[in-house]
Formats: C-alpha cells, sequence, structure tokens
C-alpha cells in the first residue's frame, strides 16, 4: 500500500486538479473539515485559510474527499485479499493503486474476486487449462485430436466434445476477466450503444397506468446522450413491468458472421479467422464470450452509469429547485391569514400575528354541500378587522380556485366600503402542509390546535418566511423534484440536507424566535442542541447577547465558534449580535472604530464613513485582508437578507380550469417546478403548464436554469391545450406562433416525463399593512348590511 502521507499527497493533489484551485487551499478544507468544522462555517469565516472556497466548492470538495477515501479503503480491502491468495505481483500492486475510480479498481480485481465454482474453474482443475492455452496459440492444431488427451470422465468430460466445451469456458471467462478489454468494450458501448425500450407485449396500452409510458412504446436514443428524464422514465417503466429496455448496436446482425462487439474482441485478441482447424473453435468462444459472458454484464454496468448519471441530474435539479423555494421572498412582518381550502370538510382558517404566533382560528362552510358563501364572507371580514389582516395565503391543493375567488370577493367587498383597506391574496404552496401538521414538530408547536387547522397555520407562515416555514418538513415532502422516489435516497438526503444548511446559514437565524426545527440547521448545532436552546430561552426569557449561548447545557467553545456568526440577536446588548460579524472579529470591528473615531452607533449601515477606512491598514496575522474586507461589507448592511423582494402573480380572472385556456392566451404564472428541458408554470388552474427549453428565449438554451428558477413570475403565452392528457405548452417568446394540431412542434412533452410535482411554489407580492381602522370601518358595514 502507499504510505498514508503519499495517499494523502495524491488525494489532495487529484482533488486540486478537478476543482482548479490549488493544493493548499484542498488541504485547508480538509484540515477544517476533519476539525469538526461546517461548510457554511468554512466558507464564510475561514476564507483566509481556504483562499475564498465558496459553500459550492466546498461541497464538492466535501463530496469527492468521501469518494476518495472510500476507494482507498476498498483498494487496501482489494489488495489484502489478492496478497492472502498468494497472486499480488508488485505489477498487480501497481495497477491496482494506480486505479482512480471504484470500476477500474473492481474490473482490476474481477479475476481474483471469490466466487462460487464455475464452469471455467471446473475445466481448469481438470487440467484443460494447458490445452485452452494450446489451442488458442496455434489454430492449426486439430482441436479434435488434441482434445483426446484429456479425456476424463470421473472429472465430467467424457469426450472430445466436453473437453472442447471445457476449452471454451477456460478461455471464455479468461477474456471475459481482461480488465483491458472490457474497459475498451464499456468505452465503445457507450459510445455507439443505444438505449431501446419497447412496451412489455402482455400489456395493454389503453390501460391508464401503462399509458403515462406511451413515449417510450417505441424508443430508443444514444446511450451517452440520454437526458435524465427519459432515462429515469424507462427504469421506472421496466421496473413496474411495462417497459423492456436494452441496450443495442445499430447493426444488422448476419447469421454466420460476426458482431461488430464479437470483431472487437478478436481484434484486442490479436486473432483473425484464416479457416485453420483451430479458427473455428476461437470464433465460436468469441462469440460465446460476447453473448454469454459479456453482453449482459456489460449492459447492466451502462445501465448502472446511465442510471448514476441521471439520478445525479434529478438530484441536482431538486436541490437547486429546493434552494429556489427555500430563498424565496419573505413576506416578512405581516399579518397573515392561511386559508387551506377544503369543499365538504369546509376552508380552514388561521390568522398569525407579525412573529409567526396564532391568533385565532375558524372554519368556513363555502362550497358543496354548505355553500354559506356570505356567512364565510363575514367570519373571514370579523377576522381580518379583528387582528388588521395584510395579506391572505391560499393553499394551492383542492378548491384552491374556489377559495382564490372567495378571498377576491372579500377584499372586493372591504375595499368598496372602506378604500382605505389594502389587504393582498396570495396562492402558496401547500405541499407538504399535511406532513407537517400531523409531525411531532406539529404537536409541539401547536399542541392545543387540531391537526386539521395547523395546516393552515402552515400556509400563512410560509408565506411570511418560507425558509423558517419549510425546514420543519421533510424536504422530500415540498415537492420541487422529479422522480425523487427513484434515485438514489442517501445521496438525495445528503444533497438536500447540504441545501437547508446552507441556505438558513445564508440567510440567518434569529436566536430569540426561531424555532427548533430551524436552530438545528444552524452550522455546528444539533437537534439536542437546539431544542436545548429553546428550552433556555424559555426558561431564561430572551437572550441578551451571543455570549449567553455558552450557558446553555451543552453548548461549548467549539460550537459556539461554529454557530455565533450565523444567530442574530434584536435589540440586544451588542447592536453588533444583530449582524453576520462573527464574535471572534469583534476586535476588528473595535480597530475599525478607533481609525474612524466614531462609536459603532454611528458607523454600522453607513457606506460613506466605512469608506474612509483603509482595510489594509487593519490587517494582521490574526486577521487577513480578506477577513478585514468581510467586516467591513457586513457592517455596511449588517444582518442583510440575501432572499429578492417579495411580489406578487396574478392571475387572470375568469381563468379558473384547463378549459378555460385558449390558444395565443396570454398570462402570468409562477415558476413551480424547473428541470433541464424546460420549466413548469402555475397558472392557477390545477395543472401546470409546460415551457419547454426551446421556448424559454430567442436565444439557444440548454439547460432551463440559465432563464428560470423556481418561484420566478413570468409572462407566457399559451401555444397548445390537450385537454384529454392534461397538458399544456407554453412559451416565455410572446411574439411565438400558437401551434396548429398536426404540427410537429406541438408535441414538446415526447418523449417526456410525467409532471410528477406534488406541490407548487408559492408566488409572492409586497403588501402595505392596512390600517386597522378602515379595517373595523369596512367590517362595520358589511355586518351592517348582512341579512
Amino acid at each position: 500500500m502507499l504510505a498514508p502521507f503519499v495517499f494523502v499527497d495524491r488525494l489532495i493533489s487529484q482533488i486540486a486538479a478537478e476543482l482548479k484551485v490549488r493544493a493548499a487551499q484542498v488541504q485547508a478544507a480538509v484540515d477544517l473539515l476533519d476539525g469538526g468544522a461546517t461548510v457554511p462555517f468554512i466558507a464564510r469565516y475561514r476564507k483566509e485559510a481556504t483562499d475564498n472556497l465558496d459553500d459550492t466548492q466546498l461541497r464538492e470538495l466535501e463530496s469527492r474527499l468521501a469518494y476518495l477515501r472510500e476507494l482507498e479503503d476498498r483498494r487496501e480491502a482489494v489488495i489484502k485479499s489478492v496478497a492472502e491468495q498468494g497472486k499480488l505481483t508488485i505489477e498487480l500492486r501497481a495497477a491496482f493503486e494506480g486505479a482512480e475510480t471504484k470500476q477500474v479498481l473492481e474490473d482490476l480485481y474481477a479475476p481474483f474476486k471469490p466466487k462460487r465454482r464455475t464452469k471455467g474453474q471446473i475445466a481448469r482443475e481438470a487440467g484443460l487449462g494447458p490445452l485452452a492455452e494450446k489451442l488458442f496459440a496455434d489454430p492449426s492444431l486439430n482441436p479434435q485430436e488434441e482434445a483426446a488427451a484429456f479425456v476424463n470422465a470421473e472429472a465430467g468430460f467424457a469426450d472430445a466434445l466436453a473437453v472442447l466445451d471445457g476449452v471454451r469456458d477456460c478461455l471464455s471467462e479468461q477474456w471475459a476477466e481482461d480488465p483491458a478489454l472490457v474497459g475498451r468494450l464499456r468505452e465503445w458501448l457507450w459510445a455507439e450503444g443505444l438505449f431501446d425500450s419497447k412496451k412489455v407485449a402482455d400489456k395493454n396500452a389503453d390501460d391508464a397506468e401503462v399509458a403515462k409510458f406511451r413515449d417510450y412504446f417505441e424508443y430508443d436514443e444514444p446511450i451517452r446522450s440520454v437526458p435524465s428524464h427519459r432515462a429515469l422514465a424507462v427504469f421506472r417503466g421496466r421496473t413496474l413491468g411495462y417497459l423492456d429496455a436494452k441496450l443495442r448496436l445499430d447493426e444488422e446482425v448476419v447469421t454466420g458472421q460476426p458482431t461488430l462487439a464479437e470483431m472487437r474482441i478478436a481484434a484486442h485478441l490479436g486473432w483473425k479467422n484464416q479457416n485453420r482447424p483451430g479458427d473455428a473453435l476461437i470464433k465460436k468462444t468469441v462469440a460465446w464470450t460476447w453473448k454469454v459472458k459479456l453482453s449482459m454484464s456489460l449492459e447492466r454496468d451502462l445501465f448502472t452509469r446511465l442510471r448514476e448519471a441521471a439520478e445525479a441530474t434529478a438530484i441536482k435539479v431538486f436541490a437547486e429547485n429546493l434552494r429556489d423555494l427555500l430563498l424565496a421572498a419573505p413576506a416578512g412582518r405581516k399579518v397573515v391569514m392561511g386559508l387551506d381550502p377544503g369543499i365538504r370538510t369546509g376552508v380552514k382558517v388561521a390568522v398569525v400575528g407579525e412573529t409567526g404566533k396564532v391568533l385565532d382560528t375558524n372554519t368556513v362552510y363555502p362550497h358543496e354541500p354548505r355553500r354559506d358563501w356570505e356567512g364565510s364572507l363575514h367570519t373571514l371580514a370579523k377576522l381580518c378587522a379583528a387582528h388588521g389582516v395584510n395579506l391572505i395565503a391560499i393553499g394551492n391543493g383542492t378548491a384552491s380556485r374556489e377559495t382564490d375567488k372567495l378571498a377576491a370577493d372579500l377584499i372586493k367587498r372591504l375595499q368598496a366600503l372602506a378604500p382605505g383597506v389594502a389587504i393582498q391574496k396570495v396562492v402558496v404552496s401547500e405541499a407538504g402542509a399535511s406532513v407537517y401538521s400531523a409531525s411531532e414538530v406539529a404537536s409541539k408547536e401547536l399542541p392545543d390546535l387540531d391537526v386539521s387547522l395547523r395546516g393552515a397555520v402552515s400556509i400563512a407562515r410560509r408565506l411570511q418566511d418560507p425558509l423558517a416555514e419549510l425546514v420543519k418538513i421533510e424536504p422530500k415532502s415540498i415537492g420541487v423534484g422529479q422522480y425523487q422516489h427513484d434515485v438514489n435516497q442517501s445521496e438525495l438526503a445528503r444533497s438536500l440536507v447540504a441545501v437547508v444548511e446552507d441556505c438558513v446559514n445564508g440567510v440567518g437565524v434569529d436566536l430569540n424566535t426561531a424555532s427548533a426545527p430551524l436552530l438545528a440547521r444552524v452550522s455546528g448545532l444539533t437537534v439536542g442542541l437546539a431544542q436545548s436552546i429553546v428550552r433556555h430561552r424559555d426558561a431564561q426569557g430572551p437572550f441578551k447577547n451571543r455570549k449567553a449561548l455558552l450557558d446553555v447545557t451543552g453548548l461549548g467553545p467549539k460550537t459556539f465558534e461554529l454557530a455565533a456568526g450565523f444567530l442574530r440577536i434584536r435589540e440586544g446588548d451588542n447592536p453588533l449580535d444583530q449582524s453576520g460579524v462573527h464574535p471572534e472579529t469583534y476586535p476588528v470591528v473595535q480597530r475599525i472604530l478607533d481609525q474612524l473615531g466614531a462609536p459603532i452607533q454611528d458607523v454600522m449601515g453607513r457606506s460613506d464613513v466605512l469608506r474612509r477606512v483603509r482595510a489594509d491598514s487593519l490587517a494582521d496575522e490574526r486577521f487577513g485582508l480578506i477577513t478585514v474586507k468581510d467586516v467591513l461589507q457586513e457592517l455596511e448592511k449588517p444582518g442583510r437578507d440575501p432572499r429578492p423582494d417579495f411580489k406578487v402573480a396574478r392571475f387572470t380572472e375568469g381563468v379558473e380550469d384547463l378549459k378555460d385556456l385558449s390558444v395565443g392566451m396570454v398570462l402570468e404564472g409562477t415558476v413551480s417546478n424547473v428541470a433541464q428541458f424546460g420549466a413548469f408554470v402555475d397558472l392557477g388552474v390545477h395543472q401546470d403548464g409546460l415551457i419547454h427549453v426551446s421556448q424559454l428565449s430567442n436565444k439557444f438554451v440548454s439547460d432551463a436554469r440559465e432563464v428560470v428558477k423556481t418561484g420566478d413570475i413570468v409572462r407566457v403565452k399559451v401555444l397548445e391545450v390537450d385537454l384529454a392528457r392534461k397538458r399544456i405548452s407554453l412559451t416565455m417568446k410572446l411574439d411565438a406562433q400558437p401551434q396548429r394540431s398536426g404540427d410537429a412542434g406541438q408535441n414538446q412533452y415526447r418523449p417526456a416525463a410525467r409532471n410528477e410535482r406534488s406541490g407548487r411554489s408559492g408566488p409572492t407580492s409586497a403588501a402595505p399593512a392596512a390600517a386597522g381602522g378602515a379595517m373595523a370601518a369596512a367590517f362595520a358595514k358589511l355586518q351592517g348590511g348582512k341579512r
């Protein structure tokens, strides 16, 4: 084995080359990670050590570090196994140590891997190995005559034909375990092979479940270029038993003639068919090697490669969509009424205050079967007046559009009666709200509230602060990914946890109002520590400063170092505690104040004052120039929120269902999900429309995320409405011509994966606070006119 320091040096060099950074940067990051530091902490507060590696680079570094260490552990196990067999040569050791991927390592190890006795092993044990080598080395020999001397009935080789079958098994197994041959064939098939799928013969194409895979009943595409969503669709269809998937080559197979694969095997072996006595046996053995030993195993290898690549892309898309959703614009400190729509069970109502505290709840029944429209308006108006509601958040599930009309009617009446009333309604994603309602987190937060009403609370709160509310829900339940149940679940979880961690720490957390689930996502904090912080806060009152964190049971100096900079304390003892300045750099701030000759109150938020600071004069061995500049930037905009401003999409009146859409109609909607092939848009008709990647811009776009992201508000034109398949084709090229029936471009879905979103991201908008007096007056008038 390589000496430990040699391995570490090689690992560092390899990662540095892959990330295109210096080895010293990688070494610093690895040392910090191994020392227990988190990625957000390193990215934010250890820029000096890593020379500005950002969180994306650090996440990739962390992932590659784990892979290469797993590779090294496997390498060690493989070398030990081969050595114990007494077969480890200097050359073989060098080959093992030079393997740069797990696949290459396993190819090299294949001939030595302990396995059940094979036909080739049985033949060699019977002494047929030398005969096999002899006949391959000299095809001029007569196989039948040479085999006669090796007949051994007791060993299972009763005649010359059985002996020659043993020869075939010896050679084919030897060739199939040749790592160079296997590697070349694998890469050739990746470059030239076709990913082919067909409907399983006995499946009914008209069956609703089978028909979902109609686009793949007769489908093939070069395997090297199959998009993620198509690969996962075919693999799902195969798992369900609806599709057959194969790897094939675009060739005509002629009986008696070698296939392209067999020709490549022969070329690798250096053999040509010259019609010598032994050539027929070798030809047969080459064909056997391909058909029996290699074709299926290589298909599995390449399907695994395709699946892993497709899963990696799907996970990346899911993670990016989740990031966009978590970092959506918060409405902020507004009083919000949350409406969780329902038909027979009624519309659940919850009003939450500026800090998210539940102020009131109710249930109204405006829809079937009660149809108490006026009574519902009366109840909602009373709640608006009592609590000064600024925003109405409407869940986007069943009866969403009907409930949206109820909210619109409410606002219209209130504004007609009292023009000073300023309320806006917003349709938000309710994905995961039911999961939250029944969760342990919800039962602890809202113990006295019925499960059915907790969803309305969640809908209201996620409008105030999407990040703070959505972290309480398992990321996979939020529904911004495709084929999320088909991908590697541990990799998906790891990726989504990293996204949540980066988002929470990027925004920062209010120490005195944050829930335990939100605190648990802060750098360095665990679920247990987060709960301890909340218990301490409940018992001792709000934290006055960051130092007080050290009084929390179980929270020591190391955890404080990792977490403190991401926690905010508003109106505390030290103004710096509400900023992203880490306590360890407070001495830098003091030097800045000394240089300016001004108190902190006259410096924070004053870019004109801070521009007078000479950053280079404050840098020293402990705090370098990068750190000083970061501190100055944070002082200029203390506690800045990186999220965008709050806006709302306005759905077109009268467009409530798929049948209300018409070709050429221009609408406003909210991007609910993004994949490489396009973006899905919520138009308020209970079915998202698709903007194919080719319709996002007049310029070429390879990935939809280059143009849009989840939560964006966009203007689109309807190109086609397929009522039967519930598909809406859209374009952002507003000068584009609608598709005519039969146009080649109309089916931008084919071959495409189904829209699997289980929830849509919530559109947003700024709304001024309503005047309590105007609200009360409006309600009084409304009540007076009620019969």
